[in-house]
């Protein structure tokens, strides 16, 4: 039985101006902790990340209802994928800003990857995913997204060695409130930003939070924009560590995608409404990825993704509001002009971030993981052992094991001076075993 009386607001739908400000803002502190948290640990300027986040956000909304007549209610942040990525450039130290030149470096790589998300997108409205699926099954994505976290590790416990007490309390609060706050409503959405909350107050009375540099900034200020560089020494370590990863969070938005359409086809059915079937857009929800990476690539931001909080959250509230979505994309963009206010995020030790970034990065690797659960790869078959153990090894063991996580072989030096990158390395021979087994068809396993 259904009835137009059900509480909720599908994508099209627009709240009442003082709801749809709530709803906003509501979206906003939700998408915080992870994506300033991205450029804290990379050496973005968190200004620029925000104006970006907000930015993507917008232009998704708008792309898709003038395309296919509806918002996909979608909201876009950093994503903790290209981490390891932006480390092995930057070597950036918490909290503080890296070079301009070597952001536009990077930045190459983000533009780079925006143009391989269009590319699949355009492929998957093309052959379908299915085809997709057979080049990059999900023990490749999956031992990916496990590598990146996992092979991270040793640089959280580097913040956390900063002050363990305080790393470690944090954590623990984190961890607490993750698990015994799920399911209670909108608060329970939010225990990074609680678990930080409670590492800063804890920080302030042992000294370790300076406020003097929010005294000095300006109450305005214009977000740092740079513009992408495909010129210097290490673009092409850029261009190939960065824009291999977009591997990892195809799946991952493509997860998303199910995710939402299947609570808005539910609400819309209690409601007496059509289904919006929003699945059926999956090529083109990947070509809007893409796009938001190319923007985010051109002003100097970190590559994005959907973000599976702000699901979580809509799922929780029935609010599934494009236009809401779009204020919370507006919000982002005028915190991006409050000088003080990145001035104060710069301000949380990196104690603090180093309790967040345990939690968070083996979060990361234990995705890839429940990724290959959830799609019931066997490893009691040679083939996915031959994938899974090389990218495994090649990934953590080079990431952690030489400096910057550059693999020290001569091969192709001109091009990558440093050496090949660990876990893009690792990403690309999953990628070409895979391929072997694709042209040549192993014997079944009994």
């Amino acid at each position: 039985m259904t009835t137009n009386k059900a509480v909720g607001y599908l994508p099209n739908d627009t709240p009442p101006m003082g709801q749809l400000v709530l709803l906003s803002l509501q979206h906003v502190i939700t998408m915080f902790p992870a994506t300033i948290l991205v450029a804290l640990l990379t050496g973005f300027h968190v200004s620029t990340v925000l104006l970006a986040s907000g930015i993507s956000t917008i232009v998704a909304l708008v792309l898709s209802r003038n395309r296919i007549g509806k918002f996909i209610p979608l909201f876009y942040g950093s994503s903790f994928a290209y981490i390891a990525a932006y480390l092995s450039i930057s070597q950036a130290e918490f909290g503080v800003p890296a070079s301009n030149e070597l952001i536009s470096t990077m930045q190459a790589g983000i533009v780079v990857t925006g143009i391989l998300n269009i590319i699949v997108g355009f492929l998957i409205r093309w052959m379908g995913k299915d085809v997709i699926d057979k080049f990059l099954p999900p023990v490749v994505t999956g031992s990916v997204a496990a590598i990146i976290g996992f092979g991270l590790g040793a640089a959280a416990l580097g913040m956390a060695s900063g002050n363990w007490a305080v790393s470690v309390l944090t954590l623990i609060v984190t961890l607490l409130c993750s698990v015994y706050l799920q399911n209670r409503g909108f608060i329970g959405m939010l225990p990074v930003l609680l678990g930080g909350l409670v590492g800063y107050l804890i920080s302030i009375p042992l000294g370790l939070v300076d406020m003097s540099v929010v005294e000095k900034a300006g109450f305005f200020a214009v977000p740092n924009i740079t513009f992408p560089s495909f010129g210097g020494p290490l673009v092409a370590t850029a261009i190939f560590s960065i824009s291999i990863m977009a591997i990892a969070t195809i799946p991952e938005s493509t997860a998303h995608l199910y995710q939402v359409s299947l609570y808005v086809d539910r609400l819309a059915a209690e409601k007496g409404e059509a289904p919006y079937k929003l699945d059926e857009a999956i090529g083109f929800n990947l070509i809007l990825d893409g796009i938001g990476d190319f923007l985010n690539g051109l002003i100097g931001a970190t590559a994005g993704t959907n973000y599976g909080e702000n699901n979580s959250l809509m799922a929780i509230t029935r609010n599934y509001s494009g236009p809401a979505l779009i204020g919370a994309g507006v919000i982002a963009i005028l915190l991006a002009f409050i000088g003080k206010f990145e001035a104060l995020v710069r301000t949380i030790p990196v104690a603090v971030s180093g309790g967040l970034a345990i939690y968070l990065f083996g979060v990361i690797g234990m995705q890839g993981i429940a990724l290959m659960q959830d799609k019931k790869v066997s490893m009691f078959d040679p083939k996915n052992l031959a994938i899974g153990a090389t990218i495994m090894v090649v990934g953590i063991g080079g990431n952690i094991g030489y400096p910057g996580g550059f693999l020290p072989i001569p091969i192709l030096q001109g091009i990558f001076p440093q050496g090949l990158p660990a876990i893009a390395t690792a990403a690309v021979l999953g990628i070409l075993i895979n391929l072997i087994f694709v042209l040549v068809e192993p014997p079944a396993v009994d």
